[in-house]
């Protein structure tokens, strides 16, 4: 895409919120369940004459992501009926919030936020291929109803323009993943988006004017960071593709699905506007004022008993600790991983060491779990002697990893494994002197090619000497010695 244009996004994201109950009636609120229809009244089923009531949890739940973001939010709210006809909305509509959302403004990652809002989920809609050898040849869908009136928080976000394509893309993708985060820090939702608790929607434009949009088009569902890329990135040279060919007619306000197998967006349907919706007062739900003490919710204490959130997690670490910002990325995004970090770091006494620990749990042990994802994370106090050991040089870097291997499996002291296997870092020289002659002796070609002038010959020697040691050697000492010996 050239200069020229200037492409747009806006995020829709949809999150289920993790409550006990659903949004409106008393059913569980259960993601995991896969048995269908056990989780429904009803209420959730619209059978005539029942009346939903409102989660004050859910409610909770969405304050504490406005407070998070630093949205404004609401004395007043109310739910309203968002009507349309579909299979997976029983009702003929759905309960949810239109002109007095929860929360209005925020920020995050980049994006100015429009609005943070409380509804119900759908029902899942369940397709099936045909079967030729039964009359249900023609293919077929089933319907879940585990999921409806789940409750669903919505966040809009500002249209919000971008140079170009990659930027918008990763941009977009970087909103994603920061609003994730803050849902799990707030322990709000799960928000994996495999199982789709988490879904996000992209309305895309390009323009030729940075003052003005364009023709907006609204990808739907996309559930995973990768799908969100990548489905802007073709939408945007989609759209300038029938720029570039005069053929900007073509595009229209719609709807359009991504396909993972075809990596291209397509056509759903036209976009509906909010009138098509209808929208008005739900007459069985009552008006709400949040901001009563008594009744609603004290915002300055929820405000005070907020976790610390992943931007201040990153800028305390930067600060307190001066770790790479890929390691504290890795402790960002796992939050147990981060507090074993932290009961580490309390045991030891330089940030010199800190960093060590760091690199050694973000590589290493992180490296060992990939192949192992039963290991433990061994005891505070075992770690933390580890890398005191290793920033003491009583082990080598090659010795403190084969501990490693050994403590994530059984918890045993560090200090006591290196004297049993003596594997505790020598610089005897005489000792060292009698192994470095040895391995002279044993390798005469390697020998002449040092005197050659190869000096990377002297390093295979070296590596020979740790070898023999079983690593417990010096490194430097064992250098120094050959040198002299080979003199």
């Amino acid at each position: 895409m050239t200069n020229k244009y200037y492409p747009t996004i806006g995020l829709e994201i949809h999150a289920e919120l993790k409550t006990q109950t659903k949004m409106f009636c008393g059913c569980k609120n259960d993601p995991d369940e896969e048995k269908p229809n056990v989780n429904i009244c009803p209420v959730c089923m619209a059978h005539p004459g029942a009346l939903p009531v409102i989660n004050k949890k859910a409610i909770e739940n969405v304050i504490k992501v406005g407070l998070a973001v630093n949205g404004e939010i609401a004395d007043f709210t109310e739910f309203d009926r968002k009507n349309y006809f579909y299979p997976d909305i029983p009702k003929g509509y759905q309960i949810s919030q239109y002109k007095y959302p929860i929360v209005s403004g925020g920020s995050l990652a980049g994006f100015d936020i429009t609005r943070v809002h409380l509804e119900e989920d759908t029902a899942n809609n369940k397709h099936r291929e045909g079967d030729t050898s039964t009359s249900l040849s023609a293919g077929f869908s089933l319907i879940d109803f585990n999921r409806a009136g789940v409750p669903l928080m919505e966040l809009v976000t500002e249209a919000t323009t971008f140079q170009n394509p990659d930027d918008t893309a990763k941009g977009a993708t970087k909103f994603a993943k920061e609003f994730q985060l803050i849902l799990w820090y707030l322990g709000v939702s799960e928000a994996n988006m495999e199982k789709g608790e988490m879904r996000v929607e992209a309305n895309i434009s390009i323009s030729t004017d940075p003052k003005k949009l364009g023709t907006k088009v609204e990808v739907k569902n996309l559930n995973s960071f990768k799908s969100v890329e990548k489905a802007i990135l073709y939408e945007l040279n989609r759209m300038t593709e029938l720029l570039e060919e005069g053929k900007g007619s073509e595009i229209v306000q719609e709807t359009r699905g991504w396909d993972e197998g075809k990596q291209k967006t397509f056509s759903q349907r036209k976009k509906e506007g909010s009138a098509d919706y209808r929208y008005f007062p739900d007459p069985d739900l009552p008006k709400l004022k949040l901001q009563d003490k008594e009744t609603g919710f004290d915002l300055e204490k929820m405000k005070k008993e907020l976790p610390e959130l992943p931007q201040a997690k990153r800028m305390r670490y930067k600060k307190d600790f001066g770790i790479k910002d890929e390691d504290i990325e890795t402790f960002i995004n796992e939050p147990e991983l981060a507090s074993w970090f932290e009961m580490i770091v309390e045991k030891l006494d330089r940030k010199d060491m800190i960093k060590i620990a760091s690199n050694y749990i973000t590589s290493d042990y992180i490296g060992i779990r990939k192949n192992f994802p039963n290991i433990i994370k061994p005891m505070p106090a075992r770690f933390a002697q580890l890398i005191t050991m290793v920033f003491e040089n009583k082990i080598s870097s090659r010795v403190a990893k084969d501990i490693l291997a050994v403590i994530v499996v059984n918890d045993k002291s560090p200090l006591e494994i290196a004297k049993e296997e003596g594997l505790l870092q020598t610089s005897d020289t005489g000792a060292l002197k009698q192994i470095a002659q040895k391995m002279i002796n044993a390798n005469p070609k390697v020998v002449a090619d040092y005197k050659g002038g190869k000096e990377q010959a002297l390093m295979s020697l070296v590596g020979q000497i740790m070898k023999e040691t079983k690593g417990s050697a010096n490194p430097a000492v064992t250098k120094q010695i050959l040198i002299d010996l080979l003199k």
